[in-house]
């Protein structure tokens, strides 16, 4: 299956995932303020699908609207178009994806999630001007939420939709006392990468742990599973190293749990879950399921060339991202086969 064909041979298929009330919709996020061209809110996404997953410029896409009758509308008139139609594409991929949030949970109990993020350059820029959060399900490969920022963005657990009975995996950038409590708050556990030097952790009387007498503790073969807790700085502190422990917004309690790979080094492994919830070996199996969104993410930029972001100002730029982001999820709802019933990859109702 190709992306391109999304606005095009597979457009009645993409109609019956998206909401039955596209009208409103898109006039409640002034997406379809008045017609002007462009006859309805179908016609409107076509024309977004057809900047975001096909190389046309501006022009191009409204040349080709013209001549497949989908719309009459000129380049600048699109440019405004997409501009007005972030927050309607940023709904429709909450839409795309809500089923993704609602799997079933795994055996454990519990629904495992990854979460990771991949930055994104303007066309010149030597930097990252972009940041795309991700959430995703790994027993399905398949995206869950997704949250575009610019370069200030930074990655955490608290910015993502979490619920009771979700399990989060993250790598080190998502090591921070404030996103986990965040977690922890919302219902979830995490399992997360840390770096012990970085992230303050505290024995049961609240002192904190030497955390270079610990890696000698640490086997050759096996893990070590030691209870601590952990202090989330007060709101009005930007420092992890600075505030004083005795102005700490909370404590949670988490697992410490260092194992040695074969290289010898120690990896430490920190998670909110019990013991009676998850074994040492049963967390650090799923520690490695996170490779499973660098997968993720490998194949958003190979298939729809995710990282080659032509836009150069703002709303243009976030529009393209989004309408590749829907592409994306659109493109996983229509391939996946549902393991108890004939692989029909759409909805079957009237759109």
């Amino acid at each position: 299956m190709r992306e391109e064909d999304l606005h095009g041979e597979l457009w009645p298929y993409v109609l019956t995932l998206l909401p039955p009330d596209l009208e409103t919709h898109a006039r409640e996020a002034k997406a379809l303020r008045r017609a002007r061209g462009v006859k309805s809110a179908a016609d409107l996404l076509r024309l977004f699908l057809a900047y975001g997953v096909t190389p046309l410029s501006l022009a191009g896409v409204a040349a080709w609207a013209t001549a497949a009758e989908v719309a009459s509308i000129s380049a600048p008139a699109l440019f405004y178009r997409l501009r007005d139609g972030v927050e309607w594409l940023s709904r429709l991929l909450a839409s795309v994806l809500a089923d993704t949030l609602k799997a079933s949970p795994d055996p454990s109990g519990y629904r495992v999630r990854i979460v990771d993020a991949t930055s994104i350059s303007r066309p010149g820029s030597e930097g990252t001007d972009w940041r795309v959060h991700v959430l995703a399900d790994p027993s399905s490969g398949k995206l869950a939420a997704v949250d575009i920022t610019d370069v200030h963005g930074g990655e955490g657990f608290a910015r993502h939709p979490l619920s009771p009975g979700d399990l989060v995996l993250g790598d080190r950038g998502y090591a921070h006392a404030r996103g986990i409590a965040a977690a922890k708050r919302a219902g979830a556990d995490v399992v997360v990468r840390i770096n012990l030097a970085t992230l303050r952790l505290c024995d049961s009387d609240h002192q904190r742990l030497a955390w270079q007498e610990l890696e000698a503790r640490v086997p050759l073969v096996g893990a070590i599973d030691l209870s601590c807790k952990m202090p989330e700085p007060p709101a009005t502190w930007n420092s992890h190293k600075t505030w004083p422990l005795l102005r700490a917004a909370s404590w949670t309690a988490v697992r410490l749990i260092g194992v040695r790979p074969r290289a010898g080094h120690v990896v430490w492994i920190l998670t909110t879950a019990t013991k009676e919830r998850l074994s040492a070996a049963a967390v650090t199996e799923l520690y490695r399921l996170r490779w499973q969104i660098e997968l993720l993410f490998k194949r958003l930029k190979s298939l729809l060339a995710f990282d080659q972001l032509p836009a150069r100002t703002e709303p243009l730029a976030r529009a393209w991202l989004l309408s590749r982001l829907l592409a994306a999820a659109l493109v996983e709802r229509l391939t996946y086969v549902e393991p108890a019933l004939s692989p029909w990859g759409y909805c079957i109702r009237t759109p």
